[in-house]
C-alpha cells in the first residue's frame, strides 16, 4: 500500500456517504487504481459536533471496555477556503495486483483470452513495460480475499496457482475461457506449466486461499489480528464485500423532564412507594391523577426510583423510548418551530373510524418534523448485521473496527417528517392466539432454524423470545404502505425508511419517515397523504393480495432448501421486497400471508376488509 504525503484529492462524496457505502474498510474506484478508505486516525479533523445524548450513551456501551469519552462528528467537510488547512479523508491504494487491459495475443488462443497479472512494484508510472518495452495499461483485480471478521488483503496468486507456498515467481495470467466472464470460466495460469480454476476458491469452507493473517489495511499497512478464520473469495465491487453498521435515535421532545416536574409536584403524596400496586393506589386520589395524567404506573415507578437514587437513568432501549413518547401524545407533541427538533399532531379519529380495515388501529399521528441523528458503529463483510427489533445492536457481534483508539465516531443528522400508527395491543395478541396462526409461525420459525444452520454463531434475538410473528406481520405490513404511499407523496419509495415497534409491554406500531440532510425531506408530501391514511392503508392491502409471481411466491416455503429464501414467507421481489436503503432489516422477515388474503387461502390475515 502506498500514499503520498499531501497528495491532492482524488474527488469528492456526500458526507452522509462516508458513514454508510463509503465508511473506513470500503473500497472505492478511482480514474486510475482502487484505494481502501482509512481508518478514523488518518481522517482529518471531523466536522461540527452532534449532540444527541441519548445515543451517545448506547454507544459507548457497545465497546469492550465501555468507553468513558465518545463524541459524535461529522465527517470532515471539505474547505471552500482555498487558504485553509486541507481536510479530507485519507485513502490507502488497494489491491495492488493488477491485470492489463489489453489481451496478449501470444498466450491467447480459440476462445481463451490472457491478461497478465502484475504486481504494483512491476508498474512503472502506473504503467507495466513488458519485455519488448511497450506500455500497457493496468486496472485493479476485482478479486481479493477476505473473512467474516471483516480482514482483508491481496490474494497470494503465486500460492494459489501452485496450490502450495512457493517460490516460483514466472509470469502469471489470468485467462478467461469463454465471453461471460463467469467465475468457473476464468484460470491463473503460471509460465511454469501450472494452472488453478479460480472457482476453487469460491464457497465458505474451502481452504484454497489459505488462513487469513489477520491484516487491517484500512488503518494501516502494520495493523493485524490474531486470525485463524478461512480466508474467502470476495468480488470488490460486490454488494456483499462492506456492511456498514449504523445506529440510529429519533431525537425526542424532554418527555422526561416534564415527567420529572410532575413527580416533584405530587412527591409528598407517592415519595414513599414501594411497587407499582401502591403507586396505582396513589392514583387514585383525584389531585395526584390530574398531575400525573399522561404517564404510565411503569414510568412514573421508574422515575420515582431514579429520584431515589435505587437506578440510573436512560436505561430503555431506543425503540422503546420512542414508543413511549409517540403514544403517551395528546393532542400535540413537541414545539411548532422551523428549528425544532421535533413536532407532531394526532389525527383525528372521526377521519378514519368508518372503514372496516382500521379497526385495529389505535391512533394516527402526523410526525410534521423529526430530527433523525446516524452513527456508523463498524462494519462487516459478507453478511449484513441488522439490529435488533428493539433499535439496539448486539452486543459481542463480530464488527470491524473503525479506528485502532475509538474517541469520536462519524455520525450525521438528517431532518424530516413521517407518519406514527399505533395497532391495539388487544387486536394483536387475540390474532397471535390463534392457533392457525400459531401454525404459520411454526413454518416461519422452521425457516429461520435452516436460516441459523447455515450461519455460524448467528442469532435473531427477538425470534428466540417468541417476538416473531407480530414483528413480522408489522414489517411485511410496512413494506406494502412505503409501496403504495410513495405513489402519491412525492418522495420515491427508496427514500421513505422504517421503523418497526414490536414491543408486547408497551405496544405495537409503525413509523414510516424521511430523512435527509437538507431540506428535501421536509416537503410535506408524507403529512398530506397521512390526512388521508385509511385510503392508502386499503390501496396497499388490496395491492398485497396478489403478487405477480403467485401461486409460487404465496406457496412459498421458508425451509425450502432449494430456493433458499429462508427468512421469507410469501415475499418475493414482485411484492414485498423494497429498497434496502428503506428496510430496517435488509428485506428479511416478510410474510405477506400474515397481513392480507392470499391465493392459499391461509385464512390468517390480520386486516379485515370488511365488517364480520
Amino acid at each position: 500500500m502506498s500514499r503520498r504525503p499531501g497528495a491532492r484529492a482524488n474527488g469528492q462524496i456526500r458526507q452522509s456517504q462516508l458513514i454508510t457505502s463509503f465508511g473506513p474498510g470500503s473500497m472505492m474506484d478511482l480514474p486510475d487504481h482502487s484505494v481502501m478508505i482509512g481508518g478514523l486516525d488518518s481522517w482529518s479533523a471531523g466536522g461540527d459536533e452532534i449532540i444527541e445524548p441519548r445515543l451517545v450513551d448506547k454507544l459507548k456501551s457497545l465497546f469492550d471496555p465501555p468507553l468513558q469519552v465518545l463524541k459524535l462528528l461529522s465527517p470532515p467537510p471539505d474547505a471552500d477556503d482555498p487558504t485553509a488547512p486541507q481536510t479530507g479523508v485519507t485513502a490507502w491504494q488497494f489491491p495492488e495486483w493488477f491485470i492489463t487491459q489489453d489481451i496478449d495475443s501470444e498466450a491467447s488462443h480459440g476462445t481463451v483470452r490472457s491478461r497478465m497479472l502484475v504486481h504494483r512494484k512491476m508498474l512503472n508510472k502506473g504503467k507495466f513495460i513488458d519485455d519488448s518495452r511497450k506500455k500497457r495499461s493496468v486496472v485493479p483485480v476485482r478479486f481479493v480475499r477476505a473473512c467474516r471478521n471483516g480482514h482483508i488483503g491481496d490474494i497470494d496468486w503465486y500460492s494459489f496457482v501452485h496450490s502450495t507456498d512457493t517460490s516460483c515467481r514466472r509470469r502469471l495470467w489470468l485467462e478467461e475461457h469463454g465471453t461471460s466472464g463467469d467465475i468457473t470460466e476464468i484460470v491463473i495460469r503460471c509460465d511454469c506449466g501450472q494452472a488453478r480454476g479460480l472457482a476453487e476458491a469460491v464457497g465458505f469452507r474451502t481452504e484454497a486461499l489459505g488462513r487469513c493473517d489477520g491484516r487491517k489495511p484500512w488503518l494501516g499497512p502494520y495493523e493485524k489480528d490474531n486470525c485463524n478464520e478461512l480466508n474467502r473469495l470476495l468480488i470488490r465491487q460486490a454488494s456483499n464485500a462492506y456492511f456498514s453498521q449504523l445506529m440510529s435515535v429519533i431525537s425526542l421532545p424532554d418527555r422526561n423532564e416534564s415527567l420529572r416536574e410532575a413527580v416533584e409536584i405530587v412527591w409528598d403524596f407517592i415519595g414513599e412507594v414501594e411497587d407499582v400496586e401502591m403507586l396505582q393506589y396513589e392514583r387514585k386520589k383525584s389531585k395526584v391523577n390530574k398531575v400525573l395524567d399522561g404517564y404510565s404506573n411503569d414510568e412514573i415507578f421508574e422515575e420515582i426510583k431514579v429520584r431515589r437514587g435505587q437506578t440510573a437513568g436512560n436505561q430503555k432501549s431506543i425503540k422503546r423510548a420512542e414508543m413511549e413518547t409517540l403514544i403517551a401524545s395528546k393532542d400535540e407533541l413537541g414545539d411548532d418551530k422551523p428549528d425544532g427538533n421535533f413536532f407532531a399532531r394526532t389525527l383525528k379519529r372521526d377521519v378514519w373510524v368508518d372503514s372496516p380495515w382500521m379497526d385495529s388501529v389505535e391512533r394516527v399521528v402526523l410526525v410534521h418534523r423529526l430530527r433523525e441523528v446516524m452513527a456508523q458503529v463498524g462494519f462487516t463483510r459478507f453478511e449484513a448485521v441488522s439490529p435488533v427489533i428493539d433499535g439496539e445492536l448486539e452486543i459481542g457481534v463480530s464488527r470491524a473496527p473503525l479506528a485502532g483508539d475509538i474517541s469520536w465516531l462519524p455520525a450525521v443528522e438528517n431532518r424530516g417528517e413521517g407518519i406514527f400508527i399505533q395497532f391495539r395491543k388487544e387486536a394483536v395478541e387475540q390474532w397471535s392466539a390463534r392457533q392457525d396462526v400459531k401454525d404459520r409461525g411454526k413454518r416461519l420459525l422452521a425457516g429461520y432454524e435452516a436460516w441459523k444452520d447455515e450461519h455460524a454463531d448467528a442469532t435473531k434475538k427477538f425470534v428466540e423470545t417468541g417476538g416473531l410473528l407480530p414483528y413480522v406481520l408489522f414489517h411485511s405490513f410496512s413494506h406494502l404502505l412505503v409501496t403504495a404511499v410513495s405513489l402519491e407523496c412525492g418522495y420515491p419509495a427508496s427514500s421513505i425508511r422504517e421503523r418497526i415497534y414490536s414491543i408486547p409491554d408497551v405496544g405495537y406500531g409503525i413509523l414510516l419517515y424521511t430523512g435527509t440532510s437538507d431540506a428535501e425531506g421536509t416537503l410535506g408530501g408524507l403529512i398530506q397523504v397521512g390526512r388521508r391514511i385509511h385510503e392508502h392503508i386499503r390501496n396497499a392491502l388490496e395491492m398485497g393480495e396478489l403478487c405477480s409471481n403467485d401461486p409460487v411466491c404465496a406457496q412459498h416455503e421458508p425451509a425450502n432448501l432449494h430456493e433458499r429464501r429462508f427468512l421469507h414467507g410469501a415475499a418475493c421481489h414482485g411484492c414485498l421486497l423494497i429498497s434496502e436503503t428503506s428496510c430496517e432489516q435488509h428485506n428479511e422477515f416478510l410474510d405477506r400471508a400474515l397481513v392480507v388474503p392470499t391465493v392459499d387461502n391461509l385464512g390468517i390475515e390480520f386486516f379485515k376488509m370488511e365488517n364480520e
